[in-house]
């Protein structure tokens, strides 16, 4: 999307046609806040009294060019006048408070890209905060990101799928935090002095995991021998088309979290569970926005098939593969859609190469879709540790457990006076095993997978020519 120039009126009919990261000020600014980003502790603060601290007035300094980076770069971003307004006074706070804990929810409660999506149009984001899958500690973070809302994706979320808190995003440029695995840019990450009543915004990168669908795709393919179809050839050669495929994906699987027969409030919040049920949300995510993207190709929607390939691709090769082995229920989720299948022959590794049966591949799909919402269904009568032995069984039908496993000997094998989230403890690691055909994969997709770290379209296309 970074190609699309705005006209931007809601600043009083003020161009915004220039790309920020152009403007010498980004340059200032980025390289200002990863100045700061190496005094920073976990939580965000600078102790200046910790060894190779830096002094205060290098702090004000490097600070100060902050401000000034911020305030130059306003003018480009009218929407976002009210909200660099409250940076500024959030920066300036934390340095009278001698740069302790920060505390940026004045300027986050001014941050609103999902009021008004506008297809193509930049947003500036300064905040202390983590990286999900990224940076675990509260860095100062700068991000220039585009907004994808094309009419077709606006048209079908007010129709079908309303989602009014849902951005898509492009990356234009980012600091050290986004050098990472990280394609999210949530405000729950952002370092404040207590949580809001609620949040109004989420942002997906759809370009970091169109580009690295595709650089994943296209290895797995290679190595296993797969015969693609030519509109799926076509769709891994188009980063844009690829995109589209992840927005529409995403806004779905994003809403489906608080959709449906839930045995448990959305998201799962502030609930310790075993992680395979963790991976079971995830994939009925998935697997709904599967099966809304077959009922868009039959009424003619050339995108829905492409959100069929991005979610079977994504998840049988880079989610299987991606991350350590600990609690992995992405991975989990991955295998779990795989095995299925394989099971019910619609994916065969016969000869050393994958067979795909591409005319029963949604069927049967959405037949496990099927599975994960009965067992939901009939969630919300069981008692909650119940509910956890049928995901267990519903899972362990398809992978097998690790032979030490105490929760596959069932009920007798655990200590039932303790409360069901003592007995996550007793759950393994890696409860769920890779199979040895995950196993030699990722032996030989261990670089591919590295080198997504970080990635952009711009990588993936600089790599293709």
């Amino acid at each position: 999307m970074t190609e699309i120039l705005v006209q931007d009126v809601a600043g009083g009919g003020v161009a915004t046609d220039t790309r920020v990261v152009d403007h010498p000020a980004w340059a200032a600014l980025k390289n200002a806040v990863e100045e700061i980003r190496v005094w920073q502790s976990a939580d965000g603060s600078i102790a200046f009294d910790a060894e190779n601290a830096p002094a205060r007035a290098d702090a004000d300094t490097a600070l100060d060019r902050v401000v000034a980076a911020v305030e130059q770069l306003s003018p480009l971003l009218p929407h976002g006048t009210a909200y660099h307004r409250a940076l500024v006074a959030d920066l300036r706070k934390w340095a009278e408070g001698g740069y302790a804990v920060p505390d940026f929810l004045d300027s986050l409660m001014e941050f609103h890209p999902a009021a008004e999506r506008v297809d193509g149009r930049q947003h500036l984001v300064v905040f202390p905060m983590y990286t999900q899958n990224g940076n675990p500690d509260r860095n100062l973070e700068a991000v220039v990101l585009r907004m994808v809302w094309p009419e077709w994706l606006s048209e079908l979320e007010a129709a079908r799928y309303d989602n009014p808190l849902f951005c898509g995003i492009t990356f234009e440029d980012f600091t050290s935090g986004y050098d990472t695995n990280s394609a999210v840019l949530f405000p729950e990450t952002v370092a404040v002095r207590e949580a809001p009543e609620r949040f109004t915004w989420g942002g997906i990168f759809c370009d970091r995991e169109a580009a690295r669908f595709r650089r994943v795709t296209e290895a797995a393919v290679g190595i296993l021998g797969v015969e693609l179809p030519d509109d799926i050839r076509d769709m891994l050669a188009d980063q844009r088309r690829c995109q589209q495929a992840f927005v529409l994906w995403d806004m779905v699987h994003d809403r489906t979290h608080s959709h449906g027969d839930l045995p448990f409030d959305p998201f799962m919040i502030k609930q310790r569970q075993p992680f395979w049920m963790y991976g079971l949300e995830e994939l009925r995510c998935d697997l709904t926005a599967f099966k809304e993207a077959v009922r868009l190709e039959a009424e003619g929607n050339p995108v829905g098939r492409d959100v069929q390939y991005a979610v079977l691709f994504d998840r049988m090769f880079r989610f299987p593969l991606t991350g350590d082995r600990v609690r992995n229920y992405d991975g989990l989720g991955g295998q779990l859609l795989f095995a299925y299948l394989h099971k019910r022959d619609v994916v065969r590794w016969t000869d050393n190469t994958l067979h795909i049966d591409w005319k029963r591949a949604p069927e049967v799909t959405n037949q496990l879709c099927a599975e994960i919402e009965k067992l939901y269904r009939d969630g919300i009568d069981r008692p909650k540790l119940v509910h956890w032995f049928a995901a267990y069984d519903l899972v362990s039908t398809y992978l097998s457990p690790h032979p030490g496993s105490r929760w596959a000997k069932g009920p007798d094998a655990l200590d039932l006076t303790q409360q069901p989230r003592k007995l996550v403890d007793d759950v393994l690691p890696d409860e769920f095993p890779l199979s040895m055909f995950f196993e030699a994969l990722s032996k030989k997709m261990k670089s591919v997978i590295a080198s997504t770290k970080g990635i952009t379209a711009a990588d993936v296309e600089k790599a293709a020519a």
